[in-house]
């Protein structure tokens, strides 16, 4: 078989396994695949990862088995010589793949962005080495008529006359067909010099570039009317002509579909889209809902190769649903979670809330929980984000702000607006392709930030998931995706849980982690039993909490759950130096003697 031709310019690329699991290597192809992306060349001698995460799609799925039954995926060694390292398999060939993201999955085992998954030997993404002239063969667009000066141009003129227009009296004649952002922007700072704030010729910039030249014959278009969502399609190019009041000067012509919809009843992604404040906005992440709404297809969309190991056009237009995995007997195994009916409960309360904090003393698992119920849940672990709030931590950190960046070259440092872990979870969960895949933020010790100062303006976002705000650094109308959740932890010890505000109860479901209750009290018993040890360091510890009187206290399993506790004199050292001293704390002032109310001798006087 011929060896297709690489991309000119495109230098090779690579992804680093996790936990040191060695690399895998590939070009882009020149042929482009069905998606309308360029194909990759996935090298032999490629490393992958051998476990398939839930989230994994069937058709990358089921391309991992074809080359794994034909001999192209085998077994490999470990890496250096270390046999912790997870199982890999190793790429006996050269493998073609019908785009960067196809060749990411299979090499992850879990869905993920080819684009911003390889990079060059230098760090630099595959995105950089992309053509942006590329567009979608059909888009979606949002143009608000209910309120043009005072006018409901939807009742009175759109859907009558079969149009959708923009008001833009102080507009010169254009010569130009498709005229560019950049004349579009000289037009508006002479036409409407006294006329409109900055920010409102920049909006208007954008609104005109987008119905002048964004917008194509075949694309969808949306409009709200008294309270109902009406959909149509652009039937011819956008003319410019004269109009009373000049609030209709630029119109496009279209063939509006029968009946509406309540906007109460549209799904909640298409409202928060709607939500956005402009009089153009982009829908076109949404248009296989508003196809859904109104039963059409996309009779232009091309048809992918049947060999190409991606999905069909006709699959690609059915939306694929937002849903968390059902939680299975080998998690609540690996957990040592008594009840699987307790883990379901979790997965049920973050599809309803969205959002949920596990608290309870130290040593209760907390965060080892939270992290592997989101990578179970999210599929892999490219869709898990972690942080750690702290008091010095702020809007900046968490979401975006301006920071101090090095210019490689020249050495000069200047301010650029930078995304936090949360803007840019989000934002990978919003790309086309990702929206039925649930991505988690988990936030460790959440208690300790000022909450109303790290969240700002996205406290609204936590309640309202269909509704947009306008950010404070960026400006940009930005949601939380429906398939963003966050898990946070929190420390009960310091009694901080009182200071957590009544906004926060209501926007996050609360459960708690005890040792006095399971699945966290027979957790030890259950791990001692797992790895074949005594029972004793279960026994004392279900001992030492009876004496605690304050359940705040209690001293959680974790603590003797380290290989540590179990070599000689470690349950010695551990109970010195790890637990007599949070109960000092805890009694402190009292004048109690610790060690010998809490010491291992006194307590294994007590066992039977």
């Amino acid at each position: 078989m011929p060896q297709s031709e690489l991309l000119s310019g495109a230098p090779e690329f690579r992804i680093q396994l996790p936990k040191d699991g060695g690399e895998a290597r590939g070009h882009l192809l020149a042929e482009f695949g069905g998606n309308g992306t360029h194909k990759f060349l996935l090298r032999q001698g490629s490393l992958v990862v051998a476990e398939a995460w839930p989230g994994l799609g069937d058709h990358a799925r089921g391309h991992r088995e074809a080359l794994r039954a034909s001999g192209t995926l085998v077994d490999a060694p470990p890496v250096g010589g270390e046999p912790e390292t997870p199982p890999r398999w190793l790429m006996t060939r050269d493998v073609e793949c019908n785009s960067s993201s196809a060749a990411a999955a299979l090499v992850y085992g879990y869905a993920a962005s080819g684009p911003e998954s390889w990079r060059t030997a230098e760090g630099h993404p595959l995105a950089d080495y992309l053509s942006t002239g590329w567009r979608a063969p059909r888009k979606a667009w949002l143009v608000r008529g209910s309120n043009v000066s005072g006018r409901n141009l939807v009742r009175q003129l759109w859907l009558e006359e079969g149009i959708v227009s923009l008001a833009a009296a102080h507009l010169p004649p254009l010569d130009e067909t498709d005229p560019t952002k950049s004349a579009l922007r000289r037009f508006v700072e002479d036409g409407y010099e006294g006329a409109a704030s900055y920010s409102q010729k920049r909006g208007l910039v954008d609104e005109l570039h987008a119905f002048l030249t964004q917008m194509r014959v075949g694309d969808t278009v949306a409009t709200i009317g008294d309270g109902q969502l009406h959909i149509g399609r652009i039937t011819d190019r956008a003319v410019q002509t004269s109009s009373p009041g000049g609030l209709s000067n630029l119109r496009r012509s279209v063939s509006w579909l029968p009946g509406s919809h309540a906007y109460e009843e549209l799904p909640e992604e298409v409202q928060q889209k709607l939500s956005v404040q402009h009089d153009v906005v982009d829908l076109t992440g949404v248009l296989d809902a508003l196809d859904a709404l109104t039963g059409q297809t996309d009779p232009v969309s091309p048809i992918a190769s049947g060999s190409s190991g991606e999905e069909s056009a006709v699959e690609r237009q059915t939306p694929r649903e937002l849903r968390l995995p059902e939680i299975s007997e080998a998690l609540a195994t690996e957990l040592l979670v008594h009840d699987h009916a307790w883990l379901q409960e979790m997965r049920e309360l973050l599809a309803d809330e969205k959002q949920l904090v596990f608290y309870g003393p130290p040593g209760t698992g907390k965060t080892y929980l939270a992290l592997k119920l989101a990578e179970y849940l999210g599929g892999g672990p490219e869709q898990v984000k972690i942080v750690q709030f702290h008091p010095s931590y702020a809007y900046e950190d968490f979401f975006e702000g301006f920071r101090p960046v090095e210019d490689p070259e020249t050495r000069d440092v200047a301010f650029r607006l930078t995304a936090g872990p949360l803007r840019e979870l989000a934002d990978l969960a919003s790309r086309e392709g990702n929206r039925h895949i649930p991505h988690l933020l988990i936030i460790d010790e959440i208690n300790r930030a000022n909450l109303a100062k790290v969240f700002g303006e996205l406290y609204f976002l936590l309640e309202y998931r269909d509704r947009s705000v306008r950010l404070t650094y960026s400006g940009d109308d930005f949601p939380l995706p429906p398939n963003l959740f966050v898990i946070g932890t929190m420390n009960t010890a310091d009694r901080s849980i009182a200071l957590v505000d009544a906004a926060m109860r209501r926007r996050f479901a609360f459960v708690e982690l005890s040792p006095r209750a399971e699945p966290t009290a027979g957790l030890l018993a259950r791990w001692l039993r797992r790895e074949g040890r005594d029972q004793e360091p279960a026994h004392l510890l279900d001992a030492l909490n009876a004496l605690i009187q304050d359940a705040d206290f209690a001293i959680g399993p974790s603590y003797l759950m380290k290989p540590g506790v179990y070599r000689d004199g470690g349950l010695a050292r551990t109970w010195r130096t790890k637990i007599l001293p949070l109960l000092e704390e805890y009694h402190y002032g009292e004048g109690l003697d610790v060690p010998g109310r809490y010491g291992l001798a006194s307590l294994r006087k007590q066992l039977p």
